[in-house]
Protein backbone atom coordinates (compact mmCIF):
# COMPACT_ATOMS: atom_id res chain seq x y z
CA UNK A 1 0.00 0.00 0.00
CA UNK A 2 1.51 3.30 -1.13
CA UNK A 3 0.52 6.40 0.81
CA UNK A 4 1.61 9.95 1.56
CA UNK A 5 1.30 11.53 4.99
CA UNK A 6 0.33 15.17 5.61
CA UNK A 7 0.46 16.77 9.06
CA UNK A 8 2.16 19.36 11.22
CA UNK A 9 1.11 18.99 14.87
CA UNK A 10 1.84 16.73 17.83
CA UNK A 11 -1.07 14.46 16.89
CA UNK A 12 0.46 14.06 13.41
CA UNK A 13 3.76 12.92 14.88
CA UNK A 14 2.12 10.41 17.21
CA UNK A 15 0.08 8.95 14.33
CA UNK A 16 3.11 8.77 12.04
CA UNK A 17 5.12 7.01 14.75
CA UNK A 18 2.33 4.47 15.25
CA UNK A 19 1.92 3.87 11.51
CA UNK A 20 5.66 3.21 11.15
CA UNK A 21 5.69 1.08 14.31
CA UNK A 22 3.08 -1.31 12.92
CA UNK A 23 5.01 -1.74 9.71
CA UNK A 24 3.78 0.86 7.21
CA UNK A 25 6.20 3.42 5.77
CA UNK A 26 4.93 6.46 3.85
CA UNK A 27 6.26 7.20 0.38
CA UNK A 28 6.55 10.90 1.29
CA UNK A 29 5.64 13.25 4.12
CA UNK A 30 4.37 16.81 3.61
CA UNK A 31 4.54 19.14 6.60
CA UNK A 32 4.61 22.83 7.44
CA UNK A 33 7.88 24.74 7.36
CA UNK A 34 6.76 27.11 10.13
CA UNK A 35 4.58 27.07 13.21
CA UNK A 36 1.81 29.03 11.49
CA UNK A 37 -1.44 29.10 13.48
CA UNK A 38 -0.96 25.81 15.34
CA UNK A 39 -0.02 26.11 19.00
CA UNK A 40 0.81 22.37 19.00
CA UNK A 41 3.00 22.56 15.87
CA UNK A 42 5.78 20.00 15.70
CA UNK A 43 8.61 19.41 13.23
CA UNK A 44 8.29 15.99 11.58
CA UNK A 45 11.69 16.19 9.89
CA UNK A 46 13.71 14.38 12.62
CA UNK A 47 11.32 11.40 12.54
CA UNK A 48 11.43 11.29 8.73
CA UNK A 49 15.24 11.40 8.74
CA UNK A 50 15.32 8.55 11.25
CA UNK A 51 13.37 6.35 8.82
CA UNK A 52 14.81 7.81 5.60
CA UNK A 53 11.38 9.02 4.45
CA UNK A 54 11.34 11.88 1.89
CA UNK A 55 9.88 15.06 3.35
CA UNK A 56 8.75 18.36 1.88
CA UNK A 57 8.02 21.45 3.99
CA UNK A 58 5.50 23.96 2.72
CA UNK A 59 2.77 26.08 4.31
CA UNK A 60 0.51 25.76 1.24
CA UNK A 61 -0.14 22.44 -0.47
CA UNK A 62 -1.28 23.73 -3.85
CA UNK A 63 2.25 24.56 -5.00
CA UNK A 64 3.03 22.86 -8.30
CA UNK A 65 6.11 21.03 -7.00
CA UNK A 66 4.07 19.58 -4.10
CA UNK A 67 1.41 18.32 -6.49
CA UNK A 68 4.01 16.80 -8.81
CA UNK A 69 5.77 15.13 -5.88
CA UNK A 70 2.52 13.51 -4.73
CA UNK A 71 1.61 12.37 -8.24
CA UNK A 72 4.90 10.65 -8.96
CA UNK A 73 4.48 8.02 -6.23
CA UNK A 74 1.34 6.42 -7.73
CA UNK A 75 -0.37 6.64 -4.33
CA UNK A 76 -3.21 4.49 -3.09
CA UNK A 77 -4.02 6.87 -0.22
CA UNK A 78 -3.10 10.15 1.36
CA UNK A 79 -3.40 10.38 5.15
CA UNK A 80 -4.04 13.93 6.35
CA UNK A 81 -3.83 14.06 10.15
CA UNK A 82 -3.33 17.49 11.68
CA UNK A 83 -3.51 20.05 8.87
CA UNK A 84 -5.59 23.18 9.45
CA UNK A 85 -6.36 24.02 5.82
CA UNK A 86 -8.83 22.42 3.43
CA UNK A 87 -7.35 20.26 0.68
CA UNK A 88 -8.01 21.25 -2.90
CA UNK A 89 -9.96 19.08 -5.35
CA UNK A 90 -6.72 18.44 -7.23
CA UNK A 91 -5.01 16.97 -4.15
CA UNK A 92 -8.09 14.93 -3.24
CA UNK A 93 -8.04 13.37 -6.71
CA UNK A 94 -4.37 12.29 -6.63
CA UNK A 95 -4.55 8.98 -4.69
CA UNK A 96 -6.38 6.09 -6.35
CA UNK A 97 -8.43 5.12 -3.31
CA UNK A 98 -8.91 8.41 -1.50
CA UNK A 99 -7.71 10.76 1.24
CA UNK A 100 -8.23 9.74 4.86
CA UNK A 101 -8.66 12.57 7.34
CA UNK A 102 -9.13 12.79 11.09
CA UNK A 103 -11.42 14.88 13.28
CA UNK A 104 -11.59 14.63 17.09
CA UNK A 105 -15.37 14.96 17.33
CA UNK A 106 -18.47 12.82 16.95
CA UNK A 107 -19.19 13.45 13.29
CA UNK A 108 -21.51 14.44 11.71
CA UNK A 109 -21.89 16.75 14.73
CA UNK A 110 -19.28 19.32 15.66
CA UNK A 111 -17.52 19.71 12.35
CA UNK A 112 -15.16 22.62 11.85
CA UNK A 113 -12.56 24.42 13.91
CA UNK A 114 -11.01 23.79 17.34
CA UNK A 115 -12.98 20.65 18.27
CA UNK A 116 -11.06 19.91 21.48
CA UNK A 117 -11.31 23.49 22.69
CA UNK A 118 -15.04 23.84 21.98
CA UNK A 119 -15.87 20.43 23.49
CA UNK A 120 -14.27 21.47 26.78
CA UNK A 121 -15.55 25.04 26.74
CA UNK A 122 -19.13 23.88 26.13
CA UNK A 123 -18.85 21.33 28.92
CA UNK A 124 -19.59 18.28 26.77
CA UNK A 125 -19.31 14.93 28.54
CA UNK A 126 -18.44 13.02 25.37
CA UNK A 127 -16.61 13.52 22.10
CA UNK A 128 -15.19 11.01 19.61
CA UNK A 129 -12.15 10.04 17.57
CA UNK A 130 -13.12 9.87 13.88
CA UNK A 131 -11.31 8.82 10.71
CA UNK A 132 -13.13 9.61 7.47
CA UNK A 133 -12.71 9.93 3.72
CA UNK A 134 -12.12 13.58 2.92
CA UNK A 135 -14.20 15.35 0.28
CA UNK A 136 -14.49 18.98 -0.79
CA UNK A 137 -16.64 19.80 2.23
CA UNK A 138 -15.58 20.41 5.83
CA UNK A 139 -15.37 17.11 7.76
CA UNK A 140 -18.30 15.80 5.70
CA UNK A 141 -16.98 12.61 4.05
CA UNK A 142 -17.81 8.99 4.78
CA UNK A 143 -16.69 7.70 8.18
CA UNK A 144 -14.41 4.63 8.30
CA UNK A 145 -13.68 4.48 12.04
CA UNK A 146 -15.29 6.25 15.00
CA UNK A 147 -14.86 5.61 18.72
CA UNK A 148 -16.60 7.54 21.50
CA UNK A 149 -14.27 9.29 23.94
CA UNK A 150 -15.46 10.44 27.39
CA UNK A 151 -14.78 13.95 28.64
CA UNK A 152 -14.40 14.16 32.42
CA UNK A 153 -14.83 17.19 34.68
CA UNK A 154 -11.16 16.92 35.64
CA UNK A 155 -10.04 16.98 31.99
CA UNK A 156 -8.21 19.86 30.41
CA UNK A 157 -6.97 20.35 26.86
CA UNK A 158 -3.81 18.29 27.41
CA UNK A 159 -5.47 15.29 29.07
CA UNK A 160 -8.23 15.15 26.46
CA UNK A 161 -5.69 15.60 23.64
CA UNK A 162 -3.69 12.66 25.00
CA UNK A 163 -6.78 10.46 25.41
CA UNK A 164 -7.71 11.12 21.79
CA UNK A 165 -4.19 10.22 20.67
CA UNK A 166 -4.28 6.91 22.52
CA UNK A 167 -7.73 6.12 21.11
CA UNK A 168 -6.64 7.01 17.57
CA UNK A 169 -3.58 4.75 17.87
CA UNK A 170 -5.80 1.76 18.57
CA UNK A 171 -8.06 2.70 15.66
CA UNK A 172 -5.21 3.11 13.18
CA UNK A 173 -3.83 -0.34 14.07
CA UNK A 174 -7.14 -1.84 12.98
CA UNK A 175 -7.83 0.52 10.10
CA UNK A 176 -4.61 0.24 8.10
CA UNK A 177 -4.96 -3.50 7.29
CA UNK A 178 -8.60 -2.84 6.34
CA UNK A 179 -7.56 -0.07 3.96
CA UNK A 180 -4.87 -2.26 2.47
CA UNK A 181 -7.28 -5.15 1.87
CA UNK A 182 -10.33 -3.01 1.00
CA UNK A 183 -12.31 -4.56 3.87
CA UNK A 184 -13.25 -1.30 5.61
CA UNK A 185 -16.85 -0.14 5.94
CA UNK A 186 -17.85 3.35 4.77
CA UNK A 187 -20.62 5.03 6.73
CA UNK A 188 -22.27 8.04 5.13
CA UNK A 189 -22.78 10.99 7.43
CA UNK A 190 -26.25 12.26 8.30
CA UNK A 191 -25.72 15.80 7.04
CA UNK A 192 -29.11 16.96 8.32
CA UNK A 193 -27.95 16.67 11.96
CA UNK A 194 -24.55 18.27 11.46
CA UNK A 195 -23.32 21.54 12.93
CA UNK A 196 -20.13 23.53 12.39
CA UNK A 197 -17.92 25.07 15.08
CA UNK A 198 -16.42 28.42 14.11
CA UNK A 199 -12.84 29.60 14.39
CA UNK A 200 -11.99 30.79 17.89
CA UNK A 201 -10.98 34.44 18.21
CA UNK A 202 -8.85 36.14 20.85
CA UNK A 203 -11.89 37.58 22.63
CA UNK A 204 -13.21 34.06 23.09
CA UNK A 205 -10.27 33.47 25.44
CA UNK A 206 -10.91 36.44 27.72
CA UNK A 207 -12.13 35.67 31.24
CA UNK A 208 -15.12 37.81 32.21
CA UNK A 209 -16.00 37.34 35.88
CA UNK A 210 -19.62 38.14 35.08
CA UNK A 211 -19.64 34.59 33.74
CA UNK A 212 -20.61 31.78 36.09
CA UNK A 213 -17.78 29.87 37.74
CA UNK A 214 -18.38 26.73 35.64
CA UNK A 215 -18.12 28.70 32.40
CA UNK A 216 -14.80 30.22 33.55
CA UNK A 217 -13.54 26.80 34.61
CA UNK A 218 -14.45 25.36 31.21
CA UNK A 219 -12.85 28.27 29.36
CA UNK A 220 -9.53 27.96 31.20
CA UNK A 221 -9.26 24.18 30.88
CA UNK A 222 -10.15 24.40 27.18
CA UNK A 223 -7.34 26.83 26.36
CA UNK A 224 -4.59 25.56 28.65
CA UNK A 225 -1.49 23.76 27.33
CA UNK A 226 -0.82 22.83 24.57
CA UNK A 227 -2.95 25.80 23.48
CA UNK A 228 -2.57 29.55 23.97
CA UNK A 229 -4.12 29.97 27.42
CA UNK A 230 -7.10 32.00 28.64
CA UNK A 231 -6.46 35.54 29.78
CA UNK A 232 -7.82 38.37 31.90
CA UNK A 233 -7.12 42.08 31.81
CA UNK A 234 -5.60 43.77 34.87
CA UNK A 235 -4.43 47.40 34.77
CA UNK A 236 -4.69 47.27 30.97
CA UNK A 237 -2.33 44.30 30.77
CA UNK A 238 -3.14 40.83 29.52
CA UNK A 239 -2.53 38.15 32.16
CA UNK A 240 -2.53 34.48 31.16
CA UNK A 241 -4.40 32.00 33.36
CA UNK A 242 -3.61 28.29 33.01
CA UNK A 243 -5.50 26.59 35.83
CA UNK A 244 -8.47 27.44 38.07
CA UNK A 245 -10.72 25.75 40.63
CA UNK A 246 -14.38 26.38 41.35
CA UNK A 247 -15.36 27.48 44.87
CA UNK A 248 -18.91 27.19 46.15
CA UNK A 249 -19.76 30.39 48.04
CA UNK A 250 -22.90 32.37 48.72
CA UNK A 251 -22.26 36.11 48.60
CA UNK A 252 -25.28 37.48 46.71
CA UNK A 253 -24.44 41.13 47.42
CA UNK A 254 -20.82 40.99 46.15
CA UNK A 255 -20.18 42.03 42.55
CA UNK A 256 -18.41 39.77 40.06
CA UNK A 257 -14.69 40.35 39.65
CA UNK A 258 -13.94 41.35 43.24
CA UNK A 259 -10.89 39.66 44.80
CA UNK A 260 -12.07 37.94 47.99
CA UNK A 261 -8.94 36.22 49.23
CA UNK A 262 -5.27 35.61 48.39
CA UNK A 263 -3.42 32.59 49.73
CA UNK A 264 0.22 32.39 48.64
CA UNK A 265 -0.17 33.10 44.92
CA UNK A 266 -3.72 31.68 44.67
CA UNK A 267 -6.42 34.29 44.10
CA UNK A 268 -10.11 33.82 44.90
CA UNK A 269 -12.38 35.96 42.72
CA UNK A 270 -16.15 36.42 42.91
CA UNK A 271 -17.96 35.24 39.80
CA UNK A 272 -21.59 35.79 38.83
CA UNK A 273 -22.79 32.84 40.90
CA UNK A 274 -19.89 31.59 43.05
CA UNK A 275 -16.14 32.00 43.21
CA UNK A 276 -13.13 30.86 41.22
CA UNK A 277 -9.56 30.27 42.41
CA UNK A 278 -6.83 31.36 40.01
CA UNK A 279 -4.21 28.67 40.69
CA UNK A 280 -1.75 28.97 37.80
CA UNK A 281 -1.37 32.43 36.30
CA UNK A 282 1.21 34.91 35.07
CA UNK A 283 0.77 37.81 37.49
CA UNK A 284 4.23 39.30 38.05
CA UNK A 285 2.78 41.46 40.84
CA UNK A 286 -0.18 40.11 42.76
CA UNK A 287 -3.30 42.30 42.99
CA UNK A 288 -4.79 43.05 46.40
CA UNK A 289 -7.88 41.79 48.20
CA UNK A 290 -10.76 44.11 47.39
CA UNK A 291 -9.50 45.02 43.93
CA UNK A 292 -11.44 44.05 40.82
CA UNK A 293 -10.42 41.94 37.85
Amino acid sequence: MKFAFIGAVEFSQEMLKEIIHIGYLPSIVITQKSRGVNADYIDLEPLCKQWNVPILKEDELNKEYILEALKKYNLDYIFCFGWSRLLTKEILSIPKKGVIGYHPAKLPMNRGRHPIIWALFLGLDQTASTFFFMDEGVDSGDIVSQVDVPVYYEDDALSLYNRLIETAKIQIRNLLPQLESDTYIRIKQQHEISNYWRKRGKEDGRIDFRMCSRAIYNLVRALTHPYVGAHLIYKEKEIKVWKVKEEKIYLPNIEPGKILKIEDSNILVKTYDNGIWLLEHEFTELPKVGEYL
